[in-house]
């Protein structure tokens, strides 16, 4: 399957939409050729706007352009995101201006940059400011979807992209605020977001050698959140379980959380980041040590479903797969009954026999019967004597 890190897409679909509204600008704090936005600055020299190491300042000026009518895209890393935290809220949220921000380089799967840059808590952070719509998208053409939406949009929207490449997946129906089913199952979900959606579907397909069929389900939008969705895979597999490449705390779990409370499910864990920073590392190797690969999600998910017996007791699949070794087939069911029919048939005909018999027996005593035997005379009493 082709790979593609979604940063690249992200720059891609920058410069078909400046192609396409005028209005738009792409603004970057020296990181033009990390987050991809080189591509638009040199298609659109005259709209590119690159304000150096001052993300703070990029956020206030992005704010000024859209109060004049302009659609200003932000770009830089994910983790710096805290860095101009105080101008996002209160200079863009609070207002509600119409400025985007595409932020690369998020989760563990940056790599070697280690857990200074690993943003892991960067969707918690855009999820709470009221009014900002956030994305996260899991391959590249969610990302041209979402940065065509974004700009359409009216008011601040928040995409994240990574920089590992991920799969290519069939473009999929898409609509902001809705999720979509990648895989039906009945036995748990796996609700996820992100590139981390090659690594759950590689989940769901060990899980399906071991018996276990796992539905997923991806989310482009985390807000706002497609509740009625979640609810409603929720209530159908009662296993339910949410894995992303970011935080446990704040992220997808908690909005999958939010949504499905009081519906009643058998069992509810939220699988990512808990609540540690990441390391310096190969993606691969931090994707294992962090239980975030498919045959570390597929192992956590089947001991959850099918926990581990105690000493000396049988795991319950077994005892499940011994009953069914016990049942009969067909075949031999039917040749018991058969025969138990055929014994029957016999005790039946014996039966049938025997009362034959009786009753003969009885018509001919009827018929025949014994002569009476005389009584015996009684001797007459001697009479008494008179003294």
């Amino acid at each position: 399957m082709e790979k593609k890190a979604i940063r690249v897409a992200y720059g891609e679909a920058l410069v078909k939409l400046g192609a396409e509204n005028e209005k738009v600008v792409v603004l970057d704090a020296d990181l033009a050729n990390a987050t991809m936005t080189n591509g638009f600055k040199k298609a659109y020299p005259n709209r590119f706007y690159d304000c150096g190491i001052a993300e703070a300042d990029m956020v206030d000026i992005a704010a000024g352009m859209s109060t004049m009518g302009l659609i200003p895209f932000c770009s830089t890393f994910a983790v710096f995101a805290g860095r101009n935290y105080d101008q996002i809220r209160n200079g863009v949220c609070y207002p509600h201006f119409n400025v985007k921000f595409g932020f690369s380089h998020a989760g563990i799967t940056l790599g070697e940059d280690g857990g200074s840059h690993q943003a892991i808590e960067d969707l918690a952070l855009m999820r709470v400011l009221p009014g900002m719509t956030v994305f996260a998208p899991s391959d590249a053409n969610e990302v041209y979807q979402c940065v065509e939406a974004a700009a359409k949009i009216e008011g601040p929207v928040y995409i994240r992209t990574a920089r590992l490449p991920s799969p290519i997946y069939d473009p999929r129906p898409f609509e902001v605020g809705k999720g979509t089913v990648i895989r039906d199952g009945k036995d748990c979900v796996l609700f996820t977001c992100g590139i981390i959606l090659e690594h759950v579907l590689d989940a769901a397909n060990l899980l399906a050698e071991q018996g276990i069929d796992a539905a997923v389900v991806s989310f482009h939008t985390i807000k706002p959140f497609d509740d009625e969705l979640a609810r409603s895979y929720a209530a159908k597999c009662r296993r339910v379980f949410t894995i992303e490449e970011h935080s446990v705390i704040g992220g997808l779990g908690d909005a999958v959380a939010a949504a499905i409370i009081g519906g009643g499910v058998d069992s509810f864990e939220k699988i990512g980041i808990q609540d540690v920073f990441g390391q310096s590392g190969k993606p691969a190797d931090l994707l294992e040590a962090y239980g975030l690969n498919g045959r570390c999600l597929a192992d956590r998910i089947s001991k959850a479903i099918s926990p581990e017996p105690a000493q000396g007791q049988k795991p319950f699949t077994t005892v499940i797969n011994e009953l069914f070794d016990k049942i009969p087939s067909v075949e031999e069911m039917a040749k018991k009954v058969n025969s138990s029919l055929d014994k029957m048939g016999d005790d039946l005909k014996k039966f049938s026999e025997t009362m034959s018999q009786k009753m003969e027996a009885k018509k001919q005593e009827s018929e025949n019967p014994e002569p009476e035997k005389p009584e015996p005379e009684k001797p007459e009493a001697e009479e008494k004597k008179e003294d």
